[in-house]
């Protein structure tokens, strides 16, 4: 299951009429908050003037300008008199395009947050273990733990080699030609307690194909991880490396770094119902030095594993 699913719009110059709508709807301190507020609730027009200390009346005329605009939806609900209109976010991410267009295709951008114990299947050896933001999920050094249904609150997940694998949504590309695809979450490898100089072999899997190997340094600690729980021991892993995978046109790559050969048109995006993603560390890697993904409680980054599709929807 997903966290959540963000929208990335692409706007231009080519579109003026919905750029000087959306330009308009945001130049407002009150539709600004309105969208603040919108961030993890939906809202009626009442709950929102409330909040905001405004008239309802007035809070009614900014909702419709973030209609209009396409920024927000609504939808008219039972109220005790009559109907109320619940509003909710509808984009998270805006890109404005000054050059012109000439292709006639809209680039957009569709993100998907996938907690880090949301993993469908895994092989794991130990040393292994799953803990949440408050404590250890059943017992460590027992694969068997990684079957536990509470590891849907993992922040931070740990074996020696294996992997574990999960399956993101890809209805996106019933709307469109995917042009890329990235994948970026927090990791290092895993030792005992910690060491800074632990290399290990992390390997990336998408729909069966191998992606590419990435080295990493070691298992790092020495200093607390920034968003690390304050009961979480200091001896022990505190933080990774944020890193992301690439696939296009061209091939793969890991942070801007040609990793290998493999297209985006290889992974037959559209071939299943799901996009299938495997992490972890080959049993023959030249470096078997474990592996530790972070949740976005956990370590430096206040993430999961977050993939994004670029994909277009050409008019011509």
């Amino acid at each position: 299951m997903t966290d959540y699913i963000a929208k990335q719009v692409f706007l231009s110059t080519e579109d003026a009429e919905r750029l000087f709508s959306v330009s308009k709807a945001l130049a407002s301190e009150i539709r600004i908050e309105i969208l603040k507020l919108l961030n993890t609730d939906s809202l009626n027009v009442n709950e929102i003037a409330e909040k905001l200390g405004i008239p309802t009346s007035t809070a009614a005329v900014n909702v419709k300008f973030l209609e209009d605009a396409g920024l927000i939806l609504t939808e008219l609900q039972p109220g005790v008199r009559g109907s109320m209109k619940l509003c909710s976010r509808k984009i998270d991410l805006i890109n404005i395009e000054l050059s012109p267009q000439t292709n006639g295709t809209v680039v957009n951008s569709f993100y998907i947050n996938m907690p880090i114990g949301s993993y469908i299947d895994c092989k794991v050896s130990p040393t292994c273990g799953i803990m949440s933001e408050k404590a250890c999920i059943d017992v460590e050094d027992n694969p068997r733990s990684f079957y536990n249904p509470e590891r849907i609150n993992a922040q931070l997940i740990w074996f020696y080699k294996g992997y574990v694998e999960y399956r993101f949504p890809n209805s996106i590309l019933q709307h469109g030609r995917a042009n890329l695809l990235e994948l970026s979450l927090e990791l290092c490898s895993e030792a005992p307690n910690y060491r800074n100089n632990w290399p290990s072999d992390i390997t990336l899997w998408i729909n069966d194909f191998e992606i590419g190997t990435w080295t990493c340094p070691g298992d790092f600690g020495g200093r607390r991880g920034r968003l690390n729980p304050q009961w979480w021991p200091d001896a022990s892993t505190q933080y990774g490396m944020l890193k992301t995978w690439r696939i296009n046109s061209e091939g793969s790559s890991i942070d801007e770094m040609p990793l290998s050969g493999i297209r985006l048109e290889d992974l037959s995006l559209n071939s299943r119902d799901y996009i299938s993603v495997r992490i972890g560390v080959k049993e023959d890697a030249a470096n078997v030095g474990g592996i530790n993904i972070f949740g976005d409680k956990f370590g430096d980054h206040a993430q999961n594993i977050v993939m994004r599709i670029d994909y277009s929807n050409n008019f011509e």
